[in-house]
């Protein structure tokens, strides 16, 4: 879905008007001019616990929403639990549709993401993406935690871009922020996150499609690992 033209001119002046401006500063714009039209998605990352910081410290009326897959580390549903209480809040929780798992199951198996490619970004799809049209219903503005330096694939990212696949705004306030200014903000805010981390995880998503890196790997080497780098996205952020 390309954007008309006016947004197109919108986003290219706020991407320099913000050019420079603290993260914090960046959220603060987009909550008052989105207000309850914008949503922070969370995959509890620790990209993703900052933002939920950030965002909740100016208002904790913001929509919080993540997706579970059903696969996910025992760790990462502790970690939910523990974000909710640390906040206040009861961010929502999108579940994939229980028929369309159980036929793609029947047909591919369990484990059909190590088969290839494409059936890995069927289980992507199926398990995760296609619940986005149903968090972002009503919205015109999202807030996420990609980086520049995760992987080759988000290099490209701007501060402000166009989300073609959902038709809404996309803001990425920590766009320029390194792995270690992120690890440096959770500790001196004593943010929970995921102790995963702590064993060699830096990014974390379903159980079987996540590994720890070794020394020198860069931070998404543990994401489909069996994977060329190109093809290292589930489908959220596809450009």
């Amino acid at each position: 879905m390309e954007p008309v033209d006016e947004v197109k001119v919108q986003i290219a002046q706020w991407n320099e008007e913000l050019k420079g401006k603290s993260s914090e500063e960046v959220i603060a714009f987009f909550l008052k001019y989105y207000g309850e039209k914008i949503v922070l998605s969370t995959s509890l990352g620790l990209e993703d616990q900052v933002l939920t910081e950030m965002v909740m410290g100016q208002n904790k009326e913001v929509e919080v929403f993540t997706l579970d897959t059903g696969r996910l580390f025992p760790e990462t549903y502790d970690l939910i639990a523990r974000t909710n209480k640390h906040f206040g809040i009861r961010m929502k929780t999108y579940f994939p549709e229980a028929e369309k798992v159980e036929d793609m199951v029947a047909h591919h198996g369990i484990n059909l993401f190590y088969d290839g490619v494409e059936k890995r970004k069927m289980c992507c799809g199926i398990r995760k993406v296609a619940q986005l049209p149903r968090a972002f219903k009503g919205k015109e503005a999202w807030i996420c935690g990609l980086r520049k330096d995760q992987s080759v694939s988000r290099f490209f990212s701007s501060l402000v871009e166009w989300d073609a696949n959902n038709g809404l705004v996309k803001i990425n306030p920590l766009i320029q922020w390194t792995e270690k200014q992120v690890m440096a903000y959770i500790k001196e805010h004593k943010i929970p996150y995921n102790l995963l981390h702590d064993r060699g995880f830096p990014s974390i998503g379903c159980e079987p499609c996540t590994r720890a890196v070794e020394p020198g790997e860069d931070s998404r080497a543990g994401r489909w690992w069996w994977e060329n780098e190109a093809h290292k996205e589930c489908g959220l952020h596809k450009r």
